[in-house]
């Protein structure tokens, strides 16, 4: 049995049954013409959701996607240097003494999994800084993700990658140009890396744009958009608060009509009562006029690398 079928077939209660309603409502929306706009928190791109999600992107499934700077980078490190990354087997089981080590190798940890310094961030820092400097000498001003774009478009960089480049969710979105909000991307690596050049007047820091050009552009994207969206929040943070508003932006602040998001959903394993953002249920963005009452709403309060894949398999078919 494929993932469609075993999730038909067994996913009926508890999280595993809303999971269930949220697969089929978004395959419902997806043949009936709707898209559907995705935000990635956490680090779910070294966890490998590239692997499905560029799928996705190439069926034409996505709209566009909101992410951390964390996930943009991150997908971009793995394709380029997977096979030199470490599996921290017994991970919760790390003394100080191994966190040290760790960091002696030049490897940074995520959760079981370390990132290498030399094959991964700084090989990618050769290219995003050689790009940084032209736009600084030209007097040209790019968002953040355009200079990645850019850097993937280059086949002497793509050549070099040693992981698998279908797997790579970023990639995917270069070739098909895709639009890719990054708000806050200045906490990241690559934003500290960035920081550090300016600093060093390498770079000018003008030469890539604010977020609020970010949120300029998502308004005039999403006034041009003539199917339903759906908006599927995969965990929380920035990721999602940030382009779930710009609804309210437009239609509270700049006095426009512009439509509802159409369908949401959440996989996020925050909780209401601590009073954070990433556990606002879909009810109290109603008050914010984000989404109504009519609005399909859907919430799995489970691990996003488990539920995400399973969702997406779901989609394709698989």
């Amino acid at each position: 049995m494929n993932i469609r079928d075993l999730i038909d077939s067994n996913f009926h209660h508890f999280n595993a049954g809303e999971l269930a309603k949220m697969a089929t409502s978004l395959v419902n929306h997806l043949e009936s013409g709707g898209k559907l706009f995705i935000t990635l928190a956490g680090a779910m791109s070294t966890a490998g959701i590239g692997k499905l999600l560029a799928p996705l992107i190439h069926r034409g499934s996505i709209a566009g996607i909101s992410c951390t700077g964390a996930n943009l980078e991150e997908d971009v490190f793995r394709m380029m240097a997977f096979p030199h990354y470490q599996t921290i087997e017994n991970w919760r089981l790390l003394s100080v003494s191994d966190e040290e080590e760790l960091f002696r190798k030049n490897l940074n940890r995520v959760t079981d999994v370390c990132i290498p310094e030399e094959e991964a961030i700084r090989t990618l820092e050769e290219y995003l800084l050689n790009a940084w400097e032209q736009s600084s000498t030209a007097g040209q001003r790019q968002l953040p993700h355009q200079y990645f774009y850019d850097v993937l478009r280059n086949e002497a960089m793509l050549a070099q990658c040693e992981g698998d480049q279908d797997a790579s969710w970023v990639l995917a979105a270069a070739q098909t140009n895709l639009p890719l909000f990054v708000p806050g991307w200045e906490d990241s690596t690559t934003g500290n890396i960035f920081a550090a050049r300016s600093l060093e007047d390498k770079i000018d820091s003008d030469c890539v744009l604010s977020g609020i050009e970010y949120m300029k552009q998502l308004a005039n994207w999403y006034q041009q958009q003539t199917t339903p969206l759906a908006f599927l929040q995969v965990g929380g943070g920035i990721a999602g608060d940030f382009p779930i508003c710009v609804v309210p932006m437009l239609n509270q602040d700049l006095e426009r009509n512009v439509p509802l998001w159409s369908w949401f959903g959440q996989i996020s394993e925050s909780r209401p009562s601590y009073g954070g953002y990433s556990g606002a249920p879909p009810s109290e963005k109603i008050t914010w006029g984000k989404i109504d009452a009519s609005t399909p709403m859907f919430v799995v309060e489970s691990d996003a690398t488990i539920v995400a894949p399973l969702l997406f398999a779901y989609i394709l078919n698989l």
